[in-house]
């Protein structure tokens, strides 16, 4: 059965060679055609073939589902006390990490599972149609396990974070040599990624030798690459992850001029796979810290994303409209290059090529935007614009790539 959604006043389709031929791919007066949860035709809405089904959006804007390429969604217990005390003056550190490790060592799976699908059900009601989730709240081999099987129910974007921070009482060599043998070993099959929070100086995280060897153990394992680097300070993070060819390297508030150039020399190109920087500036909302200067990478040429990080701690928002208001107010993104970030960045980001764009072959995820452009999602900040579009044949969409919010 086809559906074609129809009165589309703005259609954001990230395909240069569409409508106006900007980034974006804008066409106005638009419709698109799905069938069986991909999308089968665009183009202007006096020009569209005939479907089964008709939706119409009433001249609304319609973008691609945000691409969230990085979040903390397994976790229980509530953190907001130490929010309070960051606005106050309290400097973030990452250490407040332990607690939400001791609660979710202690909650049921069934627990857990309500937790993350409540959360996803969250993302979806502001558009979010692609969520990548981390463990990094277990930190015991059978925790660890436990997070990354029951993201994998929602998505097949999980990514092995045994290396977030070293749990309390651990000794330092011990524990990477635990994240990079047996804790590894029993979370590859339920992981596409490794992660590690690089962070040198910081008493929690892991210093550029450790966090190597955590991710040549996960490549080997067939795990493709990512990293927290260059949040608390400038570091290794970035030209570690340049240098192993990690998908991406997130956080970036921190960055030396080689680092930029790191990063712009690395951007994916066409069909070359390379390092997308992605920028979380809820952290820097949520941690009264600096915000990443997304401007300064644009200009040198690097590729950036835009992702929540929603977790408990440092930035506990599932809200992409939000993070996409942020990044325009304070890291000196366009709209348009903020909502670019938001989809297709973040595809990039998890090396996806069927979702962060509408175009024939790609995931029908679609978002809804209550107004006439998208401008709307930075001009109007905090409004509840944003819905990911349910649609008839949402039943028979494709599974063998199976997204978080879209199942």
């Amino acid at each position: 059965m086809s559906t074609v959604v129809t009165d589309i006043g703005e259609l954001v389709t990230n395909d240069a060679s569409t409508g106006d031929g900007s980034a974006l791919g804008v066409v106005h007066d638009a419709a698109v055609v799905v069938s069986g949860g991909l999308v089968e035709w665009v183009g202007p809405a006096a020009s569209a073939p005939a479907a089964d089904h008709r939706l119409d959006v009433g001249g609304r804007a319609v973008v691609p589902g945000f691409v969230d390429s990085h979040s903390h969604l397994l976790f229980s217990g509530d953190r907001s006390g130490e929010f309070s005390a960051r606005m106050t003056g309290e400097r973030y550190d990452g250490g407040g990490i332990a607690t939400t490790v001791a609660a979710t060592r202690a909650s049921s799976d069934d627990e857990l599972r309500a937790s993350l699908r409540a959360l996803v059900a969250e993302m979806r009601r502001q558009g979010t149609t692609t969520v990548e989730v981390k463990s990094g709240y277990g930190l015991t081999v059978e925790d660890e396990a436990r997070s990354l099987r029951l993201a994998r129910e929602v998505t097949p974007e999980t990514t092995f974070l045994g290396a977030h921070v070293v749990p309390p009482g651990a000794e330092r060599s011990a524990y990477v040599d635990l994240v990079a043998g047996p804790m590894l070993e029993a979370c590859a099959p339920w992981a596409r990624w490794v992660d590690v929070f690089c962070e040198p100086g910081s008493a929690h995280a892991f210093d550029a030798d450790e966090s190597r060897a955590v991710l040549s153990a996960g490549a080997r394992a067939g795990l493709g690459l990512r990293v927290h680097g260059n949040q608390l300070t400038a570091g290794p993070g970035v030209r570690l992850a340049v240098e192993l060819g990690a998908a991406s390297v997130d956080h970036c508030t921190h960055l030396t001029d080689a680092d930029v150039e790191a990063l712009a020399a690395s951007a994916p190109a066409q069909e070359r796979q390379g390092t997308v920087a992605t920028l979380l500036p809820g952290v820097e909302f949520s941690t009264r810290s600096p915000y990443p200067d997304a401007r300064r990478l644009l200009d040198a040429g690097a590729v950036v994303a835009l992702a929540t990080d929603c977790n408990p701690g440092s930035c506990f928002t599932s809200s992409m409209p939000f993070v996409i208001a942020l990044a325009v107010r304070e890291t000196g993104m366009s709209p348009d290059e903020a909502l670019w970030a938001a989809t297709a960045g973040g595809a990039l980001a998890l090396r996806r090529h069927d979702v962060g764009r509408i175009a024939p072959g790609t995931r029908a995820d679609l978002t809804v935007i209550d107004a006439p452009t998208h401008l709307h999602l930075a001009y109007r900040p905090g409004v509840p614009l944003a819905r990911a579009l349910d649609l008839p044949d949402d039943a028979v969409r494709p599974t063998q790539h199976p997204v978080g919010p879209s199942t």
